[in-house]
């Protein structure tokens, strides 16, 4: 019953995408691959936090996007603060051009919330979008994906569901984290991931869907495995990023942090459909950890973890053929 029901979905999408070309556009028949293009520029560090500074701390999993007054905007997980619990807060940087290097340091952005059923030092991997407006934030608590809303792009308030908690569903597998949120067909896809203790996937990446960012589907498997795949860690399908471009779907799907960075591209003409247990969909790898694509005037960018975890950096973007 649960597979007629993604298979469902996914035609109801495709029929959806299809109608909207019009018939003037045409997809392109074969996937692109990414390519970095010239060298980085670093837009944010190690940030001080005065007395939340961790001796070993590091800015890990982020994410970018234009504030109502045009500025740029970047928060990032900081994690092994002295914040206590699993060690993790957000971090906002301001920067006035995305092409431009060392944006402002703006502080500590947001602090997991107890109070709420947040998991203490919990916060992971921020992911906003705009929408009619309003800006949304997913992120994890080390247990569950939440949600935020900010009408300035900003300040963020966290939206609060039947339960006084901003949780918006949680599992099926060990520390549900790395949302990220992509419209699609009047619906929200969110794609994240989790970690599972027993083979033969040890980390996998999920997407639900939901019409009104309140109710949502039960979870489909869309990627894990394949030669991505490492026994050795529960992590080797972690910061999902997908984007459609031409008549495709592209995730970067992560699995090495710090030197040795490696990410592994896949392209689908299903959302939800990009291997699992195989590699027909792969079409590449770049040595980047927990890659973000960003669309501005035009052309694309391509912003990623610094090689010793001490910053975040940005490139430009291409796609070949």
């Amino acid at each position: 019953m649960h597979r007629m029901r993604v298979h469902f979905v996914s035609f109801v999408l495709a029929l959806v995408w299809v109608s909207s070309l019009g018939g003037a556009a045409v997809a392109q028949s074969q996937p692109s691959n990414p390519v970095i293009a010239g060298g980085w520029w670093q837009i944010a560090g190690n940030p001080n936090l005065g007395l939340l500074t961790g001796p070993q701390q590091q800015p890990v999993d982020f994410s970018i996007w234009q504030a109502a007054d045009g500025t740029w905007q970047l928060w990032s997980c900081i994690r092994g603060t002295n914040c206590g619990g699993f060690t993790r807060l957000f971090h906002r940087w301001e920067g006035t051009d995305l092409k431009t290097a060392n944006w402002t340091p703006m502080g500590v952005a947001m602090l997991a919330d107890p109070s709420l059923g947040e998991q203490l030092g919990g916060l992971q991997a921020p992911h906003v979008v705009r929408h009619d407006g309003v800006w949304y934030m997913v992120y994890g608590d080390f247990v569950r994906i939440c949600l935020a809303r900010s009408l300035d792009g900003k300040t963020f308030t966290r939206v609060l569901n039947d339960n006084g908690q901003p949780n918006l569903f949680e599992g099926p597998f060990l520390n549900t984290r790395d949302a990220m949120l992509f419209r699609h067909g009047g619906l929200w896809l969110c794609y994240y991931c989790g970690s599972q203790l027993t083979p033969p996937y040890h980390c996998a990446v999920f997407c639900r869907t939901s019409a009104d960012l309140k109710y949502w589907s039960e979870p489909m498997f869309v990627c894990a495995g394949g030669t991505a795949s490492s026994p050795a860690t529960l992590g080797d399908a972690e910061c999902p990023f997908v984007l459609q471009r031409n008549g495709w779907f592209y995730m970067f799907r992560n699995q090495i942090y710090g030197p040795g960075a490696l990410n592994t591209q896949y392209a689908s003409r299903d959302p939800f459909s990009f291997g699992v247990g195989h590699d027909r969909y792969r079409i590449g790898t770049l040595p980047v950890a927990a890659p973000e694509i960003v669309y501005d005037n035009g052309k694309y960018f391509i912003a990623a973890l610094n090689p010793n975890l001490d910053g975040i950096r940005v490139a430009r973007l291409h796609w070949t053929p």
